[in-house]
């Protein structure tokens, strides 16, 4: 099961590699400052589902 695990993590680090690419192409493109929290807000969830993840799997050993 630790396999099921991993591919969560990647599937979660995929999506957070994408908000902090479109923060940057935001940021290059002198966006609105609601698109650039925006692509924050979602990274920093993308890193907090990560780190719940990880946690959870080892709590219930999955």
């Amino acid at each position: 099961m630790a396999s099921n695990i991993k591919s969560v993590v990647t599937l979660i680090a995929a999506g957070t590699i994408a908000w902090i690419g479109a923060g940057v192409v935001a940021l290059a493109m002198d966006a609105e400052s609601k698109i650039i929290w925006t692509c924050v807000v979602g990274a920093l969830l993308g890193v907090i589902g990560i780190r719940y993840s990880i946690r959870r799997s080892r709590r219930s050993g999955i």
